[in-house]
């Protein structure tokens, strides 16, 4: 059975599952699809064209499903999907995704969080278990990996990716891709070692963790540039998820990698 305040406003033509909470003066618009368990705070405003899992739960003041901020969005259907056990928390602003980009949906893992303020443009991709700390944006089509972290007031450039189980430190500005299991931070943003906390949290072994330093290590660290590294690490690393993880985002990369901290403190410095 589901609860919803009579002071709410639902569009008969919203399709709702079981055990559905909406609070007074929320909003969901027609042609929205909202799972079994989820709730609609007060004041939230679902807009349409948005599909969500299970036991999701939007938050006072948050918008879902506006349309994108793009002024190549021509008023087309297009879509906003979250998966199951996202908390979407007060005033983070979803936005649809543009058919210009040749996607059309913005897409919202499992088990995500989306704390206060954050905003997620179009045509992002959100994988599972993905932290968005307060004051987050991501502008469009930025792509990030399961298990990643955005520190608090972080800002990504369009286009951008963020690997696997990567932590970003709060206030960063994300101009280039930031590969897995990496901590970056500092300005410009730059490599600073591993998510050694995150990697453990997440049941990474020592003797795999000690793989992925050493990888990086000779990326960054042994007086080669990217390419050179990255031929290095292909040729003298055995084949594992990790290793081919890292290469495989290293040469799909289209921005281009965070570099280390010393070439950034020598530019600095120049």
């Amino acid at each position: 059975m589901n609860n919803i305040s009579p002071l709410a406003t639902v569009s008969p033509k919203a399709i709702l599952g079981d055990n559905i909470e909406i609070g007074p003066y929320a909003y969901v618009d027609d042609n929205v699809v909202i799972g079994d368990g989820c709730k609609i705070l007060p004041h939230a405003v679902v807009f349409s064209y948005v599909h969500m899992g299970k036991n999701c739960t939007v938050f006072p003041g948050a918008v879902v499903g506006a349309i994108p901020q793009d002024l190549k969005f021509g008023g087309e259907v297009s879509y906003v999907e979250i998966g199951d056990n996202v908390n979407i928390r007060e005033c983070a602003t979803i936005n649809r995704g543009t058919e210009a980009s040749g996607k059309g949906t913005t897409k919202i893992g499992n088990n995500c969080l989306i704390m206060s303020y954050v905003h997620i443009a179009h045509d992002c991709r959100l994988g599972d278990h993905v932290i968005m700390t307060s004051y987050v944006g991501v502008a469009g089509e930025t792509d990030i990996d399961d298990w990643a972290i955005l520190g608090g007031g972080s800002k990504a450039h369009q286009f951008t990716h963020i690997g696997c189980h990567a932590m970003i430190g709060g206030a960063s500005k994300i101009t280039k891709d930031v590969p897995p299991y990496v901590l970056c931070g500092r300005d410009p943003i730059c490599y600073c070692g591993l998510n050694l906390v995150g990697l453990r949290r997440r049941g990474f072994s020592s003797d795999t963790m000690r793989t992925i330093k050493d990888i990086y290590d000779t990326i960054y660290f042994q007086g080669n540039n990217i390419s050179d590294g990255v031929a290095k690490v292909e040729a003298g690393f055995p084949a594992s998820p990790e290793r081919d993880n890292i290469l495989n985002f290293i040469k799909n990369s289209k921005r281009g990698i965070i570099r280390g901290p010393e070439v950034v403190e020598k530019g600095m410095v120049e």
